[in-house]
């Protein structure tokens, strides 16, 4: 009868581990969200620039509220560049998941 409660214990002891794994698999959402938001937005600015429109203007109207401030929009030429860091818990890490996406266009004749 010396095994009564280990399941308890070995529960506790596992929290930690199952907390983290869930927190690593939502950054890992995050960022690839991130990337799709970025793919979009880098899309709209190209679609802006080629119409005679604002490219920033027109990638960070493509993004949600909470991106506003995590969001760097290039024009070189004809390309569009955007970089967006996801949301994160761990401030350091949003940084060092950064993703990116560009997009080109050609002006209207």
């Amino acid at each position: 009868m010396a095994e009564r409660g280990q399941a308890t214990v070995e529960l506790i002891a596992a929290l930690p581990a199952l907390l983290l794994a869930g927190l690593v698999a939502l950054q890992l959402l995050a960022a690839g969200y991130a990337m799709t938001l970025a793919d979009g937005a880098a899309e709209a600015g190209a679609l802006a620039l080629a119409s005679g429109g604002s490219a920033t203007e027109a990638a960070r109207a493509a993004l949600p509220g909470w991106a506003e401030d995590d969001v760097s929009v290039r024009v070189e030429g004809g390309t569009v560049s955007v970089l967006l860091r996801p949301p994160s818990p761990i401030e350091g890490l949003s940084e060092r998941l950064e993703v990116g996406s560009s997009a080109a266009a050609r002006p209207a004749r």
